[in-house]
């Protein structure tokens, strides 16, 4: 058995990388005509994706999968609906293959810049998300890289369903091979796919932060993810409280618990605390959010546990809201550098000049003034989709769309110039 899968994914890596040089040499047309057949037809078989999740969903709720893990799994007609849109944004973007990103002329004559070229092929190993499927596929196919996609357990249904029906539209469109996914559950899959330097360029992980960790130890390629999402949003004194309440909420409940940008922490100015921090107690009370506090804030919200130092690092993923009163901007930003993942950061204020030093001071990877931490999406940044928000700071930062999977070289025009 473990021969046999040695030698699966030593195939489809060597697949995806054939893949790659014929997609990386194929037209714009070819490749934005494919993702457009692909919308059309994850659209007409539904039907199929769904009956498929609903195993994974009987599956999940036999084993006691976690809420937020079976709210990621869930494949409703709203989030297909929206699969189907990625896969029509991604086509509807520049072409970012061969694109001058500089060009100049050196003393003698020689012109000399750089143009965008695919990474090659990425490997993405990702848990309980089949919507990352048709994300990352889409990326990968319009960036003229090769991917092979390795889903967890509890989607095996949703994905094995997703990936065939994106396959066969790719090679009835003259893209063979672009997509290779494992099918196994098997965990030496992941481990022979980070050995595998000589065929994969790059391993993205979309899962758990013990997960993150285990493949930056032992991957013997670079891996480029987030460990993380501790996102903070501090009320500043000169903040809309009705505002403040609104995007706390937002970010902590309006869009699911379940995600790396929701809000862990709150942070709340000592001037407006009184004021603030029982009325958002209530609200979070009423949107059954545990509140869990400094001793300041337990006096404001009786209900409210004890914070522990824990808490300040913790990544809930639930119903959890640390709240911390703070003396000014200087000490939240000191708390966000502390405990924070440098993931999203948000700062309530109507002060121009706290804004300002705010975005300055806090080094995350996405930095908002007056509004939701949830925004910090490939979609709703205008990407089309993404295959992963990287806290790291090289290469690419933030949500990764097209320009996060590619890279440059350097293209040099003489005229017979020799050193």
């Amino acid at each position: 058995m473990s021969e046999n899968i040695q030698q699966m994914i030593q195939s489809k890596a060597q697949k995806a990388k054939a893949a790659m040089r014929v997609l990386s040499r194929s037209s714009a047309d070819v490749r934005n005509n494919a993702l457009l057949a692909m919308a059309e037809n994850v659209s007409n078989t539904k039907d199929e994706i769904q009956s498929a999740n609903r195993v994974d969903l009987g599956n999940g709720e036999k084993t006691g999968l976690a809420a937020p893990l079976m709210q990621r799994l869930l494949l409703d007609d709203k989030k297909i609906d929206r699969m189907v849109d990625n896969l029509r944004q991604v086509a509807a973007l520049p072409d970012p293959i061969g694109s001058i990103i500089s060009m100049g002329e050196r003393p003698n004559g020689l012109k000399i810049g750089t143009i965008r070229v695919p990474i090659g092929v990425v490997a993405v190993v990702y848990e309980s998300r089949p919507d990352v499927t048709v994300e990352v596929s889409a990326l990968c196919i319009k960036s003229g890289n090769g991917v092979i996609l390795r889903g967890g357990s509890e989607a095996i249904h949703s994905n094995t369903v997703l990936a065939r029906i994106l396959s066969e539209t790719a090679a009835a469109e003259g893209i063979p091979d672009p997509i290779q996914f494992v099918e196994t559950t098997d965990r030496q899959a992941v481990r022979e796919l980070i050995r595998l330097p000589e065929f994969i360029d790059l391993v993205i992980p979309r899962g758990s932060n013990e997960f993150v960790q285990y493949l930056m130890r032992e991957s013997d390629i670079p891996v480029l993810g987030h460990a993380d999402g501790i996102c903070h949003i501090y009320v500043d004194e000169a903040a809309d409280l009705g505002m403040a309440a609104n995007i706390t909420l937002n970010a902590k409940v309006g869009y699911k618990v379940g995600v790396c940008n929701a809000v862990e922490t709150l942070l709340v100015h000592e001037a407006v605390a009184e004021e603030f921090v029982p009325v958002i107690g209530e609200q979070l009370r009423d949107a059954k959010v545990e509140v869990r506090g400094c001793e300041r804030t337990r006096q404001l919200v009786l209900e409210a546990t004890p914070a522990t130092e824990t808490d300040w690092r913790t990544e809930y993923l639930d119903y959890i809201l640390s709240v911390r009163v703070v003396d000014s901007l200087g000490s939240a930003v000191e708390h966000i550098e502390t405990y924070g993942s440098h993931h999203s950061d948000a700062i309530i204020t109507e002060s121009y000049s706290a804004a300002q030093r705010f975005l300055k001071e806090v080094d995350s990877a996405a930095v908002y003034i007056n509004a939701s931490t949830v925004f910090t999406d490939g979609y709703e940044f205008g990407l089309g989709a993404e295959v992963g928000i990287s806290t790291q700071k090289l290469h690419s930062r933030g949500p990764m769309g097209l320009e996060g999977l590619t890279s440059y070289k350097y293209i040099i025009y003489g005229d017979g110039q020799v050193r």
